[in-house]
């Protein structure tokens, strides 16, 4: 059974930069790398909304217009992990953070909470102006 374990939120300044990790547990090494990694976000009273993916081998990235330029999702396939970095903070960008396992990989198109089939619980990111 895939489990899926955020870490590295926390209470941060706006402008500083955070690096949010998730590890995949419950497969082999070798099958971590058949994922596709997702990750999403969810502030109080809203509904979760997409932040960015990342393909199996890394090679291909994915964002939510809004926010590139700010983020840079990674992975390590030799490690079932993958990464969200999300720089220049802004009290806005307060939420609970959540990543997210998938098999389909959509050039070009709006990803969204049911591409994705394994979640975590999420980790907190706190901005404070």
């Amino acid at each position: 059974q895939v489990q899926l374990v955020e870490s590295g939120g926390g209470l941060v300044q706006a402008g500083d930069s955070l690096t949010l990790t998730c590890t995949l547990s419950g497969v082999s090494g070798r099958t971590f790398s058949r994922y596709i990694m997702g990750w999403f976000r969810q502030a109080p009273g809203k509904e979760r909304e997409f932040v960015g993916v990342v393909s199996w081998s890394g090679g291909r990235t994915w964002y939510k217009d809004s926010l590139k330029g700010r983020l840079s999702i990674s992975r390590d396939n030799e490690k079932n992990t993958t990464y969200l970095q999300i720089n220049s903070l802004k009290p806005e960008d307060t939420a609970l953070y959540f990543c997210a396992a998938g098999a389909v990989w959509k050039s070009g198109s709006i990803w969204n909470s049911g591409d994705f089939d394994s979640w975590g619980q999420g980790t907190q990111v706190t901005v404070s102006s």
